[in-house]
């Protein structure tokens, strides 16, 4: 198939360091040339790909400091995107619903992937007006805040099945990795190492919007003596990180729609402790992969059973469940039956 992958252009694919989408985008792609498809990638021009790389943008906007409007860069990519429309058999969109008005009027069958929160109130006339944009949400939890959308599939993200190594817990700490927010609940991961008797480790990145959140409740608490902040780590970084981790604390506080590094720390054999919210269910097989907690108190009791845990099992159960090639091949039956226009578009959970 020839298909259009349509990345945000806040971080370059794969990124520098943090970005979520980006990453997944550029698993993916590199995926579906592997399995002969015909793909271009929109995105910025500092990105690597397997694919054909249209450079909408020089650079990452992330990192370009002479940007002053974000969504200039993305309406152009668009417009490109909708030119060229005739080239491909369908249009694979990651920038949520901007494409809308742009690609339900191309004579090429699309989807979007939703990446991110949906119990955001404005997004609900949105998709009340938009009601035949096909979506694709990266867990069946995430649904549930906007259940009106048409949703054509649940797939989850997927890793390269050698892009992080396992490891032996050697290091004896507690790793945290992502991003120092209120959603991702530090402060509970730095309470529940502690308790546990555990160093943690963070590796995170702090963005301008929470940077007031991080001097006013976390800063103050890096300087506890069994806290080691790391700051925000690349992709090579990942395998020892994780790897000498005894396990992953992941607390979130909110409806998480993947949670990309629980499965980065399942490729490195390393399980997870995480607060039941959102996607966790579907993610961590409870007492395989990890411990899934209801409250902190719970949590503290399954960092103690860590040890417990089949590391072998734990990195054998993320190559049966998420590799980016699991990941391509459940787009691809995606893209086949959008493509097919005549038949049916029934949810594929």
């Amino acid at each position: 198939m020839k298909i259009a992958q349509v990345c945000p252009l806040a971080e370059s694919v794969p990124p520098k360091l943090y970005g979520g989408t980006e990453r997944i985008v550029a698993y993916l792609t590199d995926e579906l040339v592997a399995l002969g498809h015909d793909v271009t990638l929109f995105a910025s021009g500092d990105s690597k790909t397997r694919g054909k790389l249209e450079a909408v943008w020089p650079r990452a906007l992330r990192l370009d400091e002479s940007i002053r409007d974000p969504l200039a860069p993305h309406i152009l990519m668009l417009e490109r995107v909708a030119r060229r429309s005739a080239e491909f058999d369908i249009i694979h969109s990651h920038v949520d619903y901007i494409g809308y008005p742009v690609f339900g009027r191309a004579d090429v069958p699309y989807l979007a992937t939703l990446h991110g929160r949906l119990d955001l109130p404005e997004l609900q006339p949105v998709y009340d007006l938009f009601v035949d944009a096909p979506v694709v949400s990266i867990s069946d939890s995430q649904r549930a805040p906007l259940p009106q959308a048409n949703y054509v599939a649940t797939v989850h993200h997927g890793l390269p099945e050698r892009l992080l190594r396992p490891g032996f817990g050697a290091g004896n700490y507690l790793a945290f990795l992502g991003r120092i927010s209120p959603e991702k609940a530090p402060d509970a991961a730095i309470r529940i190492a502690a308790r546990a008797g555990m160093r943690l480790k963070i590796a995170a990145k702090i963005d301008r919007v929470d940077r007031a959140y991080f001097h006013e409740r976390i800063e103050s608490l890096f300087a506890l003596p069994h806290v080691e902040y790391i700051g925000e780590i690349n992709e090579a970084a990942k395998s020892d990180f994780l790897g000498n981790a005894a396990g992953l604390l992941f607390p979130i506080a909110w409806r998480e729609p993947f949670g990309l590094s629980m499965i980065e720390a399942m490729a490195c054999g390393t399980p997870v402790v995480a607060i039941r919210n959102g996607s966790v269910p579907e993610v961590i097989d409870e007492g395989i992969t990890g411990f899934i907690a209801d409250n902190e108190n719970e949590a503290v009791a399954a960092v103690r059973k860590l040890h417990t845990l089949d590391r072998v099992r734990v990195r054998r159960t993320f190559e049966q469940r998420f590799t980016a090639r699991r990941m391509a091949e459940d787009y691809v039956r995606v893209y086949r039956r959008l493509a097919a226009r005549d038949q049916p578009l029934a949810a594929a959970g």
